[in-house]
């Protein structure tokens, strides 16, 4: 009596390789006093060399392009700031991360955004000025942060529920 043994080949899962982060640094002067800091990819489009941030807020998103030379222009979907928000509370609301550092005459701000009301919208386009600051110098953090413009405002509309007229008000109840 003859057996035969069969083989069976197991596959292992294997983990992918993961390359490893070397972050470039480069060493910057502030106030006399010598800071290193990550080297920031700067992408180059028809304008010039900028940096990317992405800002959110309610149901708005605005995608940034900080130019790393300007005039201080802020472009808005295409238009200049004025036109696009003709309030100056909301102009003002998009132009104070660079006022926060002294930066508002040295670089161009391209904004493209989408959804959300213009107070949503001012304040998305605030948060990704911010954020485009920092990765341009990391010695901006503390003075964002402590002004309140580096914090995402998670609060969106709540969705209505069944049975309800809005999210949370019931009908009107009467005994009778």
């Amino acid at each position: 009596m003859v057996t035969k043994e069969k083989t069976t080949t197991k596959k292992v899962a294997t983990k992918p390789k993961v390359a490893k982060k070397v972050e470039k640094v480069e060493k910057v002067e502030v106030a006399d006093k010598e800071v290193v800091m990550p080297k920031v990819e700067k992408k180059v489009g028809r304008d010039g060399k900028y940096i990317y941030a992405v800002g959110r807020r309610k149901s708005a998103k605005a995608q940034v392009k900080l130019m790393e030379t300007g005039k201080g222009v802020i472009t808005v979907n295409g238009k200049p700031l004025k036109d696009f928000f003709t309030y100056f509370i909301l102009q003002a609301k998009v132009v104070s991360p660079l006022k926060a550092v002294q930066e508002e005459e040295t670089h161009d701000v391209v904004a493209m955004v989408k959804g959300g009301g213009p107070i949503g919208q001012a304040e998305a386009i605030r948060l990704g000025i911010a954020r485009a600051l920092i990765k341009w110098n990391e010695a901006f953090k503390p003075a964002l942060k402590k002004m309140g413009f580096m914090t995402r405002d998670p609060r969106v509309k709540e969705r209505k529920k069944f049975g309800l007229k809005k999210a949370r008000r019931a009908p009107q109840w009467s005994k009778r």
